[in-house]
C-alpha cells in the first residue's frame, strides 16, 4: 500500500507543478507564505541557525519558508519525482534546502543519525501513514533533547464532512459547486484500517493522472495523534484548532484578509485544521 502511494504521488507531481493551485508553472518561484497560518510562526518561534526537518514535504513549497527564516533546512519525501521537483524549485528561488528521498519510517537510517531542533509536518501528510506509533517513535529519534515537533494538519472532522445531497461514493470533488448544499457527517470520524481509493484527478486543477491512480489513506483522530506523541516520550505543550484552511475546500468558503478560507459567518464555526506542538 505504501508503494502504491509512492507511485501515486510520483504521478501527481507533474500535474501539481503545472497547476494554478500551486502557482509554479512557467518558471514561477514558490510563495510559501500562503501555506502558513500566522499562529504557526508564533508557535515555532525564532528559527535562525536552527536545524529544521520537514517530513513528507512533497514539492517543498512550505519547506523553503524555513530556510527563508534562517534555518538549516532538510525536506524528506518518499516520492522521487517530488524530491526532484523540490530541488529544482529551491534552485529556482535561490534558497538553500537539502532534500532527501526516503520513506518517513526510514528517515533515521537515511539521515544517518542526524538530529534536529524542529520537525515539521502536516497539511495532508498523516493520513498517508498506516502506523502513527512508529511515526512518533521515528520523530523522537530524529529530535534533539528539548527539540520541537510541530504538526499542522487537516482536522479529522474536515475529512468526515460531506455535502448533502451528494452523488456517488467517491471523495468529494474540490471546486464542485456545493454552495446550496448542507454539510453533514458523511464519512467515519473514527476509522480503522486502510481506505482504498481510485481517482484520476488530484486535489488540484489540471489534467487527469495517466497512471498509478490507486492510493490508500488511514484516517487518524486527534486521540490517535496525541497518544502516539505521548507514547513516544514527547510532551504535548499546545493544541490549536482553527476554522480556516489554506485552500478553498468548498466553493461557498470566503477568503480572509490573510488569504486563507473559511465558511460564511452565518454558518457554525467548526475546526477544519489543528496544530500540535510537542517537545522531547
Amino acid at each position: 500500500m505504501m508503494r502504491a502511494n509512492e507511485l501515486n504521488w510520483d504521478a501527481r507531481t507533474s500535474v501539481h507543478i503545472a497547476s494554478q493551485y500551486y502557482g509554479l508553472a512557467e518558471g514561477k518561484t514558490p510563495d510559501p507564505s500562503r501555506w502558513f497560518a500566522p499562529f504557526e510562526w508564533e508557535d515555532l518561534g525564532e528559527l535562525d541557525n536552527l536545524d529544521v526537518l520537514h517530513l513528507q514535504c512533497h514539492l517543498g513549497t512550505e519547506t523553503i519558508a524555513f530556510s527563508q527564516r534562517g534555518a538549516h533546512t532538510v525536506g524528506l519525501d518518499f516520492s522521487g519525482d517530488a524530491i526532484t521537483a523540490a530541488r529544482d524549485l529551491a534552485t529556482r528561488a535561490s534558497i538553500p534546502v537539502e532534500y532527501v528521498h526516503a520513506n518517513v519510517y526510514d528517515a533515521p537510517k537515511n539521515l544517518e543519525g542526524r538530529q534536529f531542533d524542529i520537525i515539521y509536518t502536516g497539511k495532508g501528510a498523516l493520513y498517508y501513514l498506516p502506523d502513527l506509533d512508529a511515526w512518533a517513535n521515528t520523530v523522537a529519534q530524529l529530535l534533539r533533547p528539548s527539540g520541537k515537533l510541530y504538526v499542522a494538519e487537516f482536522h479529522p472532522l474536515l475529512n468526515a464532512l460531506r455535502p448533502r445531497p451528494h452523488s456517488g461514493n467517491g471523495p468529494d470533488l474540490v471546486g464542485h459547486d456545493y454552495a446550496a448544499e448542507e454539510l453533514v457527517i458523511g464519512h467515519d470520524y473514527l476509522a480503522n484500517g486502510a481506505t482504498q481509493r481510485e481517482s484520476t484527478h488530484t486535489y488540484t486543477d489540471g489534467p487527469a493522472l495517466r497512471h498509478s491512480t490507486e492510493f490508500f489513506e488511514w484516517m487518524h483522530g486527534l486521540d490517535d495523534v496525541i497518544n502516539a506523541v505521548i507514547g513516544a516520550g514527547l510532551r504535548v505543550k499546545a493544541l490549536r484548532e482553527t476554522h480556516q484552511l489554506p485552500w478553498r475546500r468548498w466553493r461557498r468558503m470566503e477568503c480572509t484578509p490573510s488569504g486563507w478560507w473559511q465558511l460564511p459567518a452565518s454558518e457554525p464555526r467548526i475546526p477544519l485544521l489543528y496544530a500540535l506542538l510537542a517537545r522531547k
